[in-house]
């Protein structure tokens, strides 16, 4: 899965290493605290659900409904 999170990067001259970091460390916390709830996953079928769903696709029918 690639990284969406964007490279943060403070441009100023006159700021101490210690305070770039300390302003980095509150935007990325921010960004977590805020992010969106991942969504739940998907109830995953049963093996013999799936396999039986397969079969009854791939069959050819007896008869003609229409005739």
């Amino acid at each position: 899965m690639p990284n969406r999170r964007p490279r943060l990067e403070i441009v100023a001259p006159s700021v101490s290493r210690e305070e770039a970091a300390a302003v980095v460390a509150a935007v990325e916390r921010f960004m977590r605290d805020t992010a969106p709830t991942p969504a739940p996953a998907s109830p995953r079928l049963s093996g013999w659900l799936e396999a039986a769903r397969l079969e009854a696709v791939a069959r050819e029918p007896r008869h003609e409904p229409w005739l």
